[in-house]
C-alpha cells in the first residue's frame, strides 16, 4: 500500500474580527499620545543639542561713503575683524538671540555724521535687524549715521558636535557629572543600608507599633523633594537651631544634598526591599538551623541572596532619583553645581537652550543606563516561592525585637523631624529673631510665587492628571494586555510605556519647550496652559502606573476573552462589567499614585508653567529663591497635607468601593 500525500492547501490566516480591530485601533491612538507626548520631544531636543550658533562675518560686506557721499571700495565684515581684532573666535560664537552690533566694525563712527553705510548679505542667508526689522538680502541697502547705529547682525545656525565640545572642554560643567555621580552614589549606599536594615525590622521581627512604622515611612512621599532642604536649612543653616553639631562643616553643597536625598528616596527603596523580604520560604531557614548556621551566616548566605534583586532594584531606583531630582539641589546645593542644576541655569539663567539641550542628553544617559540594567536585572529573577514554600514567621526574640524597634524609632524620628521643622518654620514669624507663632506665612498672595491661585491649580492639575491619567494608563494596558497576535505592535507598545521611567523630569520639560513651543507645531495652542501640564505629568509617572495596570490584568483569567466572544458579547461589556470591576485596587491604587505626584512634581513643570498656571510645587522654588523661605516652607506643608487628605481618602473610598465590588474575592 502506497502512501499518498496530500496536495498543500492553502495557507490559513486567523481573520480579524470587529473587537480585535477596535482594540488595535485604541492601542494605536495611545500609541499616538506616548509618540506625540515623548518620543517626538525627546528627537527634537536631541537635535537641538547639535545645532549651534555663530556669526560668520565673510557673510555681510559693507561699503562706506566719504562726507561727499562718494562710496568706497566693498569690504567684508570679516576682513574688517581681521584688521581690527575686535571680535575673538569665542565672541563670534552666540545662541538663537545673539546680536552683533555693526558699528563695532568702525571705530570712528558718529550717528551725527553725514556719512552714509551701505550693507548686504554675500550670500542667500546673512540675516540682520535694523531696529526690529529683520533684512536677509543680497542687494546693496543704503542707510544714514542714525539709522546704521541700529543695526545688528544675527547669528546662523549650523549643526555639528559643537556644543559637546564646547561642554566637556569646560572645566566647570563638566565637573557637574562628577558630582552628580557622586552624590548619587553616597545617598544610594546610604539609603539602601537604612531601608534595608527599616525593611528588615518590620519583616522580620516582632516587635510592636509596626503599622505606626510603615505610616511614617510613606510620609516623604507626600511632600516634594525642595521640602527636606528648608528643614536642613532651619536646623543646620548659617542660623541653624543645631549648626554646632556640624563641628565647622556646611550644610549647603553635598553634605545636605545627601542628607535630603535619603529622606525622599528612603521610602521608595523600602517599598521594593519590603516586596523582595517578604517572599521568603521559612524551610531555607529551618535547613540552615539543622546545619547548625550561625544566624550571622544564615543572614549572608539565605537572606541577602533571596533580597539580592529587591536590592539591585532598590538601588538603581535610588540612584535615578538623586541623579535626576532637582529641587533638592537647587534649595541647599549652594555653589555645588549637579547637571540638574546645570539644566535650569543654562535655559533659565543664561537662555542658552542648545547648552541646556547637551546638559539634558548627558543627563538622560545614566539615568537610561540605569533603567537597562535594572530591566536586565529583574529578567534574570526567578520565583523564589512555589506551591510547597511555606512563608517566613519570624519568632520572639525580646533583644533582637528591641534593636529593631530602636532603629525603626530612629529613622521615624528622623522622617518625622523633617516634617515637623518644616511646620515650624512656617508658623514662625521671622526666624531666628521673632520665635512666636503666626499663620503670617501663609498669606501666599502677599508673597512672590502665584500666591494661593498657584496652590488651587495645583489640585486642579493632579485632579486631572489622575483622571486622565488613570484612563489612558488603564485602558492602554488593558489592550496590550487582551490583544491576539500582532507582538510586533504590542512590542513597539511596551516600549514606548516603559520610556518614561528613564527620563528625568527637566529633560522632559525641556524637550517641551523645543516641540510645543514651535509655533509651525500644530500642537502649539497646548504651550503655557494646564493642558501641557497635565500631559506632561502624566507623560511623566506614565510607567508605574502601566506596570501596576498590567499586574492587576494578569491576575484574571484569560478564558474570560473567548468565553465572551463565544457568547457573541462585545470587548467593551466585558470590559466595563468584568475588568474594571476585578481591577478596581489597581485603578484606585494608579489613580492616587497620579495625583500625588502631580502634587509634588517640580522638575517636570518647572520649564512648561505659566503666570496663570503657576503650581504650589514651583511656588515653593520661587519663594525660596526669593527669599521667603518661611513662606515656602508653609506651602510644602499645604501640599503635604493635601496629600495627606487625598491618601485617606482615598483610604476610606476604597474600602466602601471595595467593599462592594470585591466580596467575591470573600467566596
Amino acid at each position: 500500500m502506497t502512501d499518498v500525500s496530500l496536495p498543500a492547501g492553502p495557507a490559513i490566516k486567523l481573520k480579524l474580527d470587529r473587537d480585535g480591530a477596535i482594540k488595535r485601533l485604541f492601542m494605536g491612538i495611545i500609541a499616538l499620545y506616548l509618540v506625540v507626548a515623548l518620543a517626538l520631544p525627546l528627537y527634537t531636543m536631541l537635535s537641538k543639542s547639535f545645532v549651534t550658533y555663530s556669526f560668520e562675518l565673510d557673510r555681510y560686506e559693507f561699503q562706506v561713503s566719504d562726507e561727499a557721499g562718494a562710496f568706497g571700495d566693498p569690504v567684508t565684515a570679516a576682513a574688517l575683524n581681521q584688521q581690527l581684532g575686535v571680535f575673538s573666535a569665542d565672541d563670534l560664537r552666540s545662541n538663537s538671540d545673539g546680536r552683533l552690533s555693526v558699528t563695532d566694525f568702525f571705530p570712528d563712527f558718529s550717528f551725527r555724521s553725514p556719512v552714509k553705510y551701505r550693507l548686504r548679505g554675500t550670500t542667500a542667508n546673512a540675516p540682520y535687524l535694523v531696529g526690529l526689522d529683520l533684512q536677509n538680502t543680497t542687494e546693496w541697502r543704503e542707510y544714514d549715521s542714525n539709522t546704521f547705529r541700529r543695526i545688528n547682525l544675527r547669528p546662523v545656525t549650523s549643526v555639528g558636535p559643537q556644543n559637546y565640545v564646547e561642554y566637556f572642554s569646560n572645566p566647570t560643567l563638566f565637573s557637574s557629572i562628577e558630582n552628580s555621580v557622586f552624590i548619587a552614589t553616597v545617598s544610594t549606599v546610604l539609603t539602601v543600608v537604612f531601608a534595608f536594615g527599616f525593611a528588615y525590622a518590620l519583616n522580620r521581627s516582632c516587635m510592636q507599633f509596626k503599622g505606626f512604622f510603615r505610616l511614617v515611612a510613606m510620609m516623604p512621599i507626600l511632600v516634594p523633594s525642595l521640602l527636606p532642604g528648608i528643614a536642613l536649612i532651619y536646623l543646620f543653616g548659617n542660623q541653624g537651631m543645631l549648626k554646632s553639631l556640624l563641628m565647622g562643616q556646611s550644610i549647603y553643597g553635598p553634605l545636605g544634598i545627601v542628607i535630603g536625598s535619603v529622606f525622599f528616596t528612603f521610602p521608595h527603596a523600602m517599598i521594593i526591599i519590603t516586596t523582595a523580604l517578604s517572599i521568603a520560604d521559612q524551610r531555607q531557614y529551618e535547613a540552615a538551623e539543622s546545619l547548625r548556621a550561625s544566624k550571622w551566616r544564615t543572614f549572608w548566605t539565605v537572606t541577602i541572596p533571596g533580597a539580592r534583586y529587591g536590592l539591585i532594584s532598590a538601588a538603581f531606583v535610588t540612584f535615578t532619583l538623586v541623579i535626576t531630582d532637582f529641587g533638592l539641589p537647587k534649595v541647599i546645593g549652594g555653589q555645588y553645581n549637579v547637571l540638574a542644576i546645570d539644566i535650569y541655569k543654562q535655559v533659565i539663567g543664561q537662555q542658552n537652550f542648545e547648552m541646556g539641550a547637551v546638559v539634558s542628553v548627558i543627563l538622560l544617559i545614566p539615568a537610561v543606563l540605569a533603567f537597562y540594567v535594572d530591566r536586565q536585572v529583574q529578567k534574570k529573577q526567578v520565583s523564589l516561592l512555589s506551591a510547597r514554600s511555606v512563608p517566613y514567621q519570624p519568632r520572639p526574640n525580646r533583644r533582637f525585637d528591641a534593636l529593631c524597634l530602636g532603629w525603626c524609632a530612629l529613622m521615624a524620628v528622623f522622617i518625622v523631624g523633617i516634617i515637623a521643622i518644616c511646620q515650624y518654620a512656617a508658623l514662625v514669624k521671622f526666624w531666628p529673631y521673632d520665635l512666636s507663632l503666626s499663620l503670617n506665612n501663609y498669606a501666599f498672595d502677599r508673597m512672590d510665587g502665584g500666591g494661593w491661585a498657584a496652590y488651587w491649580n495645583s489640585i486642579k492639575m493632579a485632579g486631572m492628571t489622575a483622571l486622565f491619567g488613570t484612563v489612558i494608563v488603564f485602558t492602554g494596558a488593558y489592550m496590550v494586555e487582551k490583544i491576539d497576535g500582532f507582538r510586533t505592535g504590542r512590542g513597539v507598545f511596551q516600549f514606548l510605556a516603559m520610556l518614561p521611567m528613564a527620563v528625568p523630569g527637566m529633560v522632559l520639560g525641556l524637550a517641551y519647550i523645543f516641540f510645543f513651543n514651535n509655533p509651525a507645531n500644530p500642537l502649539h495652542v497646548i504651550y503655557g496652559t494646564m493642558t501641557i501640564l497635565v500631559v506632561s505629568t502624566v507623560t511623566h509617572f506614565y510607567t508605574v502606573g502601566h506596570l501596576t495596570a498590567l499586574t492587576a490584568l494578569k491576575q484574571i483569567d484569560a478564558e474570560f476573552e473567548p468565553v465572551a466572544s463565544s457568547l457573541r458579547q462585545p470587548f467593551y461589556r466585558l470590559f466595563t462589567r468584568v475588568t474594571v470591576p476585578v481591577c478596581l485596587p489597581a485603578i484606585l491604587d494608579i489613580s492616587i499614585y497620579m495625583f500625588v505626584n502631580a502634587m509634588t512634581t517640580v522638575s517636570a513643570v518647572v520649564f512648561i508653567y505659566s503666570t496663570h498656571t503657576a503650581l504650589a510645587s514651583v511656588a515653593v522654588l520661587n519663594m525660596d529663591d526669593a527669599g521667603d523661605i518661611a513662606p515656602a516652607a508653609a506651602m510644602g506643608m499645604m501640599i503635604f497635607y493635601t496629600n495627606a487628605g487625598a491618601r485617606l481618602l482615598h483610604l476610606f473610598a476604597s474600602r466602601r468601593i471595595l467593599g462592594r465590588t470585591q466580596a467575591w474575592r470573600l467566596r
